[in-house]
C-alpha cells in the first residue's frame, strides 16, 4: 500500500498504510530500525509481520512488522499532497494524475464504482437487457446542435471537399437513447450506461463536456406514471446501496465536503417523491413568486436553474416531477398529448434539491401519423427515415429517461462542483491528460 502517515518514536514507529480499498488504514508497528530515508508520506512499501489484536480502540487489528520495502519511494517536498492536511477539492483538481490520492477523491472514486454496480444490479434485477450503444453517432438526438464532430487528425488538415471517413457526417454521441429505441423493439426493457459529450461552452459547477448517462426505455408502456415509477426505484435502490456498502466514505463526505447534506440523506424527505406537477402549474407558481428572477417565467420557456431551484424549495425541499411540456420546447420524438389551448407532450424532469434537473425522459410518439408530420414540418424526414421504419414494423406505445450519472452524485454527496465527482474532469478550455 502506500503511506498516509509516519510517527517516529524512541524505540517504535507507526505507520499507517492504505490501499484504496476502503478509506480506513491499516497500523504497522515497527522497530525504529526499520526506518530508513526513504519511508516517506506517499511512499509505496511492502510490509510483512504479524497481523495481532490492537490494544488501541481506534482500529481492531495492527501489523507488527518484521520487515519493511520501500518499493517506490516519493519527494515530500514537491508531492503536491501533504500528511494529515486537507487540501481544497479546488486544489487538488489541478493534479488530476496525483489526486485519487486524496482522501476525498478516494472515498468519491469507491462510492462511484459501488453506484455504478448498483444501478446495474438494478436494471438486471429487474429484467433489463444492457446494451451497449455507440459513442461514435450519426445522429443528433437532443437537436440541440452542441455536437463533438469526429474527423481523422489526417482529414483535419486536408482539403474539405474530401469524402468523410463514415462517408457522412459522424459525432460524438449526445445520447444512447435512438438507439435503446431501436432495441425497444426487440427487446420490452433495455438500458445502457455510458459516456455522452456536449460541446457547450461552460465552466458552470453543473456542465462537462464528457459525462456519463444511465438511460433506459420501457415497452408496452402508455403512461408518464410507469417512468417517473421506474426513475424514483433507481434513486431509493442504489442511494440504499450506497449508503450500506460505503458508510465511511459518504461519511467523510458529510463531515468535511457538505456538512449540511447530512441531515437530508439520513432523513426520510430525502427518499419522498411525492411531489409532481405540471409545467403548466409550476409556470403559474413561478409568476406567482415574490422573488423576482433574472429570466421571467413565461408559458413556452424552457425552465432555467433558478426556476428549479424555486420550484424545489416551493414543494418542501424534496424531489420534484415536473410533467407535460410544451410541444414545440421538446425534440421531435415526444408523444403530442392532443390537447390545447396551451399543446403539450408527455415528457418529465426529475428536479431535486441543490442540483435541478436530475433525470429526463417520458413517452416517445409511436403513432406513425404524428411522427412523419412533426418529422416533415421540421425537415427531418429524409435524416429519420429509419426511425419512422420503426413504427412501420411492429410499434408499440414505449418511453424512457435518462439520468446524468455526476450530477446523481452530486446530489447525494453535497459536492458542490461536477468537476469533483468523475475522475478525469472533461470541460471547455480544459483536457488535462
Amino acid at each position: 500500500g502506500w503511506v498516509r502517515s509516519i510517527r517516529s518514536q524512541k524505540e517504535i514507529l507507526f505507520l499507517h498504510i492504505n490501499d484504496g480499498s476502503s478509506l480506513e488504514n491499516l497500523q504497522v508497528v515497527a522497530d525504529s530500525s526499520l526506518e530508513n530515508r526513504d519511508l516517506t508520506f506517499g511512499s509505496a512499501v511492502e510490509v510483512q509481520g504479524k497481523l495481532v489484536k490492537s490494544p488501541h480502540r481506534m482500529q481492531n487489528m495492527e501489523l507488527q512488522a518484521e520487515t519493511i520495502h520501500v518499493v517506490g519511494p516519493c519527494d515530500i517536498w514537491s508531492f503536491p499532497l501533504k500528511m494529515k492536511q486537507r487540501q481544497p477539492l479546488e486544489y487538488i483538481r489541478q493534479f488530476p494524475h496525483l489526486r485519487c490520492r486524496s482522501n476525498t477523491l478516494g472515498s468519491l472514486l469507491r462510492i462511484r464504482s459501488e453506484a455504478t454496480a448498483a444501478i446495474h444490479s438494478f436494471f438486471q434485477d429487474n429484467g433489463y437487457v444492457h446494451i451497449h450503444t455507440p459513442i461514435i453517432t450519426s445522429n443528433d438526438c437532443e437537436g440541440a446542435g452542441e455536437l463533438f464532430q469526429i474527423e481523422t487528425s489526417s482529414g483535419a488538415r486536408e482539403s474539405a471537399e474530401k469524402t468523410h471517413f463514415f462517408n457522412v457526417p459522424a459525432f460524438l454521441t449526445v445520447s444512447g437513447q435512438l438507439h435503446l429505441e431501436v432495441m425497444a423493439g426487440a427487446f420490452t426493457h433495455v438500458f445502457t450506461f455510458g459516456p455522452t459529450f456536449r460541446a457547450e461552452n461552460s465552466q458552470s459547477r453543473r456542465h462537462l463536456a464528457e459525462f456519463y448517462m444511465v438511460e433506459a426505455e420501457l415497452s408496452f408502456t402508455e403512461s408518464l406514471q410507469d417512468i417517473m415509477q421506474v426513475m424514483e426505484d433507481l434513486f431509493k435502490t442504489v442511494t440504499s446501496t450506497v449508503l450500506s456498502k460505503c458508510p465511511h466514505d459518504v461519511a467523510l463526505f458529510h463531515k468535511y465536503v457538505s456538512p449540511a447534506q447530512k441531515s437530508d440523506i439520513t432523513h426520510k424527505d430525502f427518499f419522498f417523491f411525492s411531489c409532481r406537477i405540471s409545467y403548466s402549474e409550476a409556470v403559474e407558481i413561478l409568476k406567482q413568486a415574490s422573488q423576482s428572477f433574472t429570466f421571467k417565467p413565461e408559458w413556452g420557456c424552457d425552465l432555467q436553474k433558478e426556476h428549479e431551484k424555486y420550484l424545489v424549495e416551493h414543494c418542501g425541499d424534496i424531489p420534484v416531477f415536473v410533467i407535460n411540456y410544451p410541444y414545440d420546447l421538446k425534440p421531435f420524438y415526444m408523444r403530442d398529448n392532443e390537447d390545447g389551448p396551451q399543446h403539450t407532450v408527455a415528457a418529465v424532469d426529475l428536479l431535486v434539491p441543490g442540483i435541478g434537473e436530475l433525470c429526463g425522459g417520458g413517452l416517445r410518439e409511436e403513432r406513425l401519423p404524428f411522427l412523419e408530420s412533426r418529422l416533415q414540418r421540421l425537415g427531418l424526414t429524409d435524416a429519420y427515415k429509419w426511425y419512422l421504419d420503426l413504427r412501420k414494423f411492429g410499434s408499440v406505445p414505449h418511453g424512457g429517461f435518462g439520468m446524468g450519472f455526476e450530477r446523481y452524485l452530486q446530489y447525494i454527496l453535497g459536492v458542490d462542483n461536477i468537476k469533483d465527482a468523475i475522475p478525469f474532469p472533461r470541460f471547455s478550455h480544459s483536457c488535462l491528460l
